[in-house]
């Protein structure tokens, strides 16, 4: 049961992007979300800032068949992508562990966070990392999203339960 599941949304293909590199870089299995239906831009980014719920499919292994998920994620409005929020809000008794990683413009990644902890009624947030856009479409982000992964590892300290996750900030 020390195996680990990355789940990604992603409107822009930047999230899935980063999912895609840690999936492939650490052999995990990789879950997606998208949208029941096509919503525009400003839909989505109202979602957010109202903290919605949007309908989802998910296609990928069941979370509750891993002891640990790494939750990729856009931020729009300084939170949590909706899409992102429902699965959360869904399968939140099979997420045990949680490991996050937000893309982002800007900022917000911190609210996504704690959004997603307060979403979990016993599950942990063991760690997290924040990624401008322009870390994950040009490379230079690369190498600190593996090593984010690799602290994911059974026998890591980060894979030891925290209650605050070690913040891995996004290059200024």
């Amino acid at each position: 049961m020390d195996s680990i599941l990355v789940v990604c949304y992603s409107y822009t293909g930047i999230s899935r992007r980063a999912a895609q590199i840690l999936s492939s870089h650490h052999g995990w299995p990789l879950g997606e979300i998208t949208e029941a239906r096509a919503r525009g831009t400003w839909r989505c980014l109202l979602d957010s800032l109202l903290r919605r719920r949007p309908e989802i499919r998910y296609d990928g292994p069941s979370p509750a068949d891993f002891r640990t998920v790494v939750l990729v994620a856009p931020i729009w409005m300084y939170r949590l992508a909706g899409p992102m929020r429902s699965f959360v809000a869904r399968e939140k008794e099979a997420l045990r562990r949680v490991a996050v990683v937000c893309t982002m413009n800007s900022a917000g990644a911190s609210n996504a966070v704690g959004e997603i902890a307060h979403l979990l009624p016993h599950g942990v947030v063991i760690d997290a990392a924040a990624f401008k856009a322009r870390e994950i479409e040009d490379g230079s982000g690369t190498a600190r999203l593996i090593a984010f992964g690799d602290g994911l590892q059974p026998g890591s300290a980060s894979s030891q339960p925290a209650h605050q996750p070690a913040w891995t900030a996004p290059a200024a």
